[in-house]
């Protein structure tokens, strides 16, 4: 699982990174166009990927292990809301996604085997408790952003832009001595 969750970290960076590359190519009203989408624009849904990142962050910060990584997350409050809007400009959730990635990349190389068989508790934004895997919540972490940066492919495609490939499999190394067909 640690193997996978730096893979999966390295790949988080990478895609965000690509995301806001092609951001920056756009004209910002364009940027911050309703285009019907769940968080309406592409930067909502940007915004959107770094406010679910910092609420499960700040959660993961109540693990037993008490990460030494995440204590960086104090200069950033938990939002209230999951659309809530954390700056106004690409510039300054550029310098956020930036923040994030790297707290990520350094949770995964500081994670433990024996972290992700731990339970966590804490609440939901409706304040509901809950109890879980700490380790099936990493997975949910990343499958969410995943998702969302999906959504956000779609949205440059109907404005035109295409941002390559996206697939994981870019990032897996190949067996050495293996060519594949």
């Amino acid at each position: 699982m640690k193997q996978n969750f730096e893979l999966m970290a390295n790949y988080n960076q990478l895609m965000n990174r690509r995301i806001y590359e092609f951001a920056e190519s756009l004209d910002p009203g364009l940027l911050h166009q309703d285009m019907g989408a769940y968080f309406q624009s592409i930067f909502g849904s940007m915004t959107h990927i770094a406010v679910a990142d910092i609420i499960w962050l700040k959660r993961f910060s109540d693990h037993a292990a008490e990460f030494r990584s995440l204590a960086e997350l104090e200069v950033l409050a938990v939002p209230a809301s999951l659309s809530e809007l954390l700056c106004d400009t690409l510039e300054d959730l550029s310098i956020i996604r930036e923040l994030l990635d790297s707290i990520i990349i350094g949770l995964t190389l500081e994670t433990q085997p024996q972290d992700f068989d731990q339970l966590l508790s804490y609440s939901d934004m409706s304040g509901i408790p809950g109890e879980r895997n700490f380790g099936l919540l990493l997975h949910h972490f990343f499958n969410h952003q995943t998702h969302h940066r999906g959504q956000i492919s779609a949205l440059f495609s109907q404005v035109g832009v295409d941002i390559g490939v996206t697939d994981l499999l870019q990032i897996i190394p190949n067996v050495e001595g293996f060519v594949e067909a």
